[in-house]
């Protein structure tokens, strides 16, 4: 994904879950359970969804 990204020239802020226990809770609190997560203005898009990620870059 990390690839795809730079690929697209997109900026972007990776967060390791494993070590940020506060991002994971929030997450959580979402009722988001999986990775990777990509949270785009205010829609979170779980997995790596190319063509949604295409529509909306």
């Amino acid at each position: 994904m990390k690839e795809y990204l730079s690929q697209k020239g997109v900026k972007f802020e990776e967060v390791d879950l494993s070590s940020d226990k506060d991002a994971r809770k929030e997450l959580m609190q979402k009722g988001i359970m999986a990775v990777p997560v990509v949270k785009i203005d205010e829609e979170y898009i779980v997995g790596f969804d190319k063509e949604k990620f295409d529509r909306m870059l």
